[in-house]
């Protein structure tokens, strides 16, 4: 059974809480192997975009007019940017969980199972409109990253204008995990996005909404607090949740519509699901477990 976000938020030890949720996953997870360009065969998959043409196998093309290539298993290369949102948003907190601290637990564990991977590990975060390197490529990063999870704090806003992140693109081939609640006002999280797609990157966006936050199941009178701005609106729940539903039901299809892009996997959980089962749901869509 796997342990909830709660109980691993209150052990206050990052390293020890992507342990345990490695432990919960040991059952499926293929560790130590990669699927690549190496020496010994195992399998073929489908040519594409940003694959090297040597590896396609003609002679099976010549019988069956598919581009496919060889691959076999060999020790891993891979680069991984992980980027967290710091705006103020994520401070959002519900049933005692804050929305932050679920991501990094979340982003802890994903840093263990690409160390365990021999995978190239560098940290980014986002406040205000700009990007930082927190942790660049070492071989410490993990533990670097650790350090730094455990001291960032979100706060501020998305800035009213056009913004670029050099810092963020290469042409190298590599993994992007962006943890984020995906919350905009101007497009500006769709428009990242966008602007770091492309055939050689691989862009896997963890959404982490409250169950209130979709549902607005709230009933008597509230005081709602912009969690960026600061501003508050005092209000009636009952008198808003038709509308509200509506409309975040329709903001959140738009998102999704918005970022079907090819290499880009959108996956939406609740902050009170276990972080173990969506690792999970995200090693299955990569076909890793």
């Amino acid at each position: 059974m796997s342990h909830s976000p709660a109980e691993l938020i209150k052990l206050n030890n990052l390293q020890l809480a992507a342990r345990i949720i490695s432990e919960e996953l040991q059952g499926g997870i293929h560790t130590g192997r990669r699927i690549g360009a190496g020496t010994e065969f195992e399998q073929y998959k489908h040519y594409e975009p940003g694959d090297d043409p040597k590896r396609i196998d003609w002679k099976l093309f010549a019988r069956s007019s598919k581009y496919l290539i060889k691959e076999s298993t060999v020790e891993s290369n891979l680069s991984i940017k992980f980027i967290l949102d710091l705006s103020g948003s994520m401070n959002y907190e519900e049933d005692g969980i804050k929305r932050l601290e679920y991501a990094k637990v979340l982003l802890a564990s994903l840093a263990f199972l690409a160390m365990q991977q021999h995978d190239k590990i560098s940290f980014f975060t986002l406040k205000n409109g700009e990007v930082q390197q927190e942790v660049p490529t070492t071989p410490k990063s993990f533990q670097r990253m650790l350090f730094t999870l455990e001291n960032v704090r979100a706060e501020g806003q998305w800035p009213d204008r056009a913004q670029t992140f050099p810092q963020l693109q290469s042409r190298e081939r590599e993994l992007v995990i962006l943890v984020s609640d995906l919350l905009q006002t101007n497009e500006e999280w769709t428009n990242l996005v966008a602007s770091l797609s492309q055939p050689r990157r691989e862009i896997v966006l963890f959404q982490l909404l409250g169950q209130q936050e979709i549902n607005f199941d709230l009933k008597g009178f509230y005081r709602f607090e912009d969690l960026e701005s600061g501003s508050t609106l005092e209000m009636d729940a009952g008198s808003i949740r038709e509308q509200y539903q509506k409309e975040m039901a329709d903001y959140l299809n738009q998102l999704e519509k918005a970022l079907f892009l090819p290499q880009v996997h959108l996956l939406r959980t609740t902050l009170d699901q276990p972080i173990a089962d969506v690792l999970r749901q995200y090693l299955l869509k990569r076909k890793l477990y």
